[in-house]
């Protein structure tokens, strides 16, 4: 069990200072007596819920992320909005759920011969997102790796708060852009060489050097990483490091996530050596669950990405803080749509104001997150959530401890995943009332939702989620 450490007075206060606002902060920039937080988003790619060393992992070897959550506090029920890439993204970049928008289903890569609508798939241009709420407080702000939200020029991240951008617009990349053709751009210029050969140490120098460079004011930083995501590619040097594992596509990811992890620990020993990680925001998750062609391993957990069974939507997820956020580990449900609400409260500020299209007329603006701060830090009780899923037909709602999945294949099922970890047990006849009142606040939510999915991608989902529904996992690692 993990024990609070001593803090200075100065963190007390900043403490008191952040914690009092459970919402999304209030403006408070008249207070000078602390330097607001430098906050930083590490986002892996379907990486599964058992592949780190804090999770379960005896065979993948994670020993920066192993630290990152024992000094900091892991959240062991963290939620994304998504079961695939960009609708997960969508939603942690917006603190809004990604329904409200239309942007419900993952994105196509296009190339030049589409036709002119397909181009423009992609965030909104009217929603706003956390750099550009951060960049408005005074933040400096960055993304480097994968966007995967918008290929064309209205939804490039350098238009949608980022000052810098270091990284592909697309879904993935060659892990050895030199070999072959790249889409590696930084500002818009794509790259012609690299700093390391690997693409996971290429985006950790970019971050690290990024670091190095801004001390003059508070930052955010988006450390989006696309390791594990196929293709599953590895240095000899990690391969080596991962012989012990008898399964070649089992060892290529684990030595895909071991070259995560030294990015990881990169980054933090930068953080050391400018004097900032005491006062840096560190939140590390996944944007789903792990895949079924990477070899991830989910834990206790069934399902997988493409799906709303635990294995598609939970994440491990950690909270590094060390002048404010105490060590430990909760079992309080969160999502990453409580980043932007308690990033906000770190940063004493206000959400920017949403403007209609010809950008005179406020819009309202619902976020769907809160500032977890206060519960982390156990000066407020962690509240019943309810969160809700849909992807191409399948939907849920997870409603306290209770969970129904509604399927495009088979009729709904009902669970408690807190208790029945692998969703073995269906209740939806034992307690059909319970039953009945989820299903009638997942069809409300439906019907309330403001618009249809403004896009849709490949039928594969559809049948991916149906083929990998009953995927139970094996409890025990891969070898």
């Amino acid at each position: 069990m993990k024990t609070m450490r001593n803090i200075s007075w100065k963190a007390i206060l900043l403490a008191l200072l952040i914690l009092s606002t459970p919402g999304i902060a209030q403006n408070n920039s008249d207070n000078k007596t602390l330097s607001r937080p430098n906050i930083m988003i590490i986002l892996a790619d379907d990486m599964g819920y058992g592949d780190l060393g804090f999770t379960g992992s005896t065979k993948i070897k994670t020993p920066n992320l192993d630290k990152l959550a024992e000094n900091g506090m892991f959240c062991n029920a963290a939620y994304v909005t998504g079961s695939v890439c960009a609708p997960s993204r969508a939603g942690l970049i917006t603190g809004r759920i990604p329904h409200r928008f239309g942007f419900e289903n993952n994105l196509d890569a296009w190339h030049k011969d589409d036709p002119p609508q397909q181009r423009f798939k992609g965030l909104n241009p009217g929603e706003l997102t956390i750099a550009d709420h951060l960049k408005n407080a005074g933040y400096e702000t960055a993304l480097i790796g994968k966007w995967h939200l918008g290929e064309a020029e209205v939804h490039h991240p350098n238009n949608r708060g980022f000052d810098y951008f270091c990284g592909m617009t697309g879904g993935g990349h060659n892990y050895f852009p030199e070999n072959g053709k790249s889409t590696i751009q930084r500002n818009g210029t794509f790259l012609k060489s690299y700093s390391s050969p690997y693409l996971t140490d290429f985006f950790s120098d970019e971050g690290v050097h990024w670091i190095e460079g801004h001390k003059e004011s508070p930052w955010f930083l988006f450390m989006s990483y696309n390791a594990p995501h196929t293709p599953m590619q590895a240095t000899e040097e990690d391969l080596a490091a991962c012989s012990h594992i008898k399964d070649k596509g089992r060892r290529t990811y684990a030595a895909m996530v071991q070259a995560l992890d030294r990015g990881v620990g990169r980054l933090v020993e930068k953080l050391k050596e400018e004097g900032v990680l005491e006062n840096t925001l560190i939140v590390f998750f996944s944007d789903n669950g792990g895949a079924t062609n990477n070899h991830s391993w989910r834990g206790p957990f069934s399902g997988s990405k493409g799906n709303m069974r635990e294995g598609g939507i939970r994440v491990p997820m950690i909270w590094h803080w060390p002048a404010v956020i105490r060590p430990g580990e909760t079992d309080a449900v969160v999502s990453s749509l409580d980043l932007l609400p308690s990033f906000l409260a770190a940063a004493q500020a206000k959400p920017l104001k949403a403007y209609d299209g010809k950008g005179k007329k406020q819009v309202a603006r619902t976020y769907d997150g809160y500032n977890i701060i206060p519960v982390l830090n156990g000066e407020q009780e962690a509240m019943n959530r309810r969160l809700f899923w849909r992807l191409q037909g399948q939907s849920c709602i997870l409603d306290g401890d209770d969970k129904l999945i509604r399927l495009t294949h088979k009729p709904a099922q009902y669970f408690r995943p807190f208790e029945d970890l692998g969703e073995r047990k269906d209740l939806s006849e034992e307690n059909n009332e319970r039953f009945l009142e989820l299903y009638n606040l997942l069809y409300l939510w439906e019907g309330s939702l403001p618009t249809y999915p403004h896009f849709y991608t490949s039928p594969y989902w559809i049948k991916a989620s149906a083929r990998n529904y009953e995927d139970f996992i094996p409890v025990s690692e891969p070898e």
